[in-house]
């Protein structure tokens, strides 16, 4: 199972990248968590492309990457990290997880960005009986 890691921002000063392809997970959580459509769009590499569900809706380069994430939080969809399987070949991951598939590389700097972030409708996030 991947670890999370501890992460402490405050609104609208969230860290653009990720250290880690995991980290960059855990960043995209936030960034639905807190419905912060700049910090998601700085997750992305330049003509990075979000695709949510079926995949009719497709986003490429930044600001249509925040104009779909704003028509997701209007109907009220989330994303929880839960990256299980991370296939790192030097600067390029891809990121298997519950809530969808990921190809993400390294910049420049450093940090870890989305190329290809593919959501998917089937991520169940009602909690489990035991927990309502």
């Amino acid at each position: 199972m991947a670890r999370r890691h501890a992460r402490t921002y405050v609104a609208g000063d969230m860290r653009p990248g990720g250290r880690t392809p995991e980290e960059l997970e855990s960043l995209l959580e936030d960034a639905f968590v807190t419905r912060d459509a700049d910090a998601l769009r700085a997750m992305f590499e330049d003509g990075g492309v979000l695709i949510a569900g079926d995949g009719r809706r497709e986003a490429r380069g930044g600001g249509e990457i925040a104009r779909l994430a704003r028509t997701l939080w209007e109907r009220d969809r989330t994303y929880v990290a839960e990256p299980r399987r991370v296939v790192q070949a030097r600067g390029t991951a891809l990121v298997l997880g519950g809530g969808g598939v990921a190809v993400v590389r390294r910049g420049d700097d450093g940090d870890w960005r989305y190329a290809i972030a593919l959501l998917s409708d089937n991520h169940d996030t009602t909690p489990p009986e035991e927990e309502r």
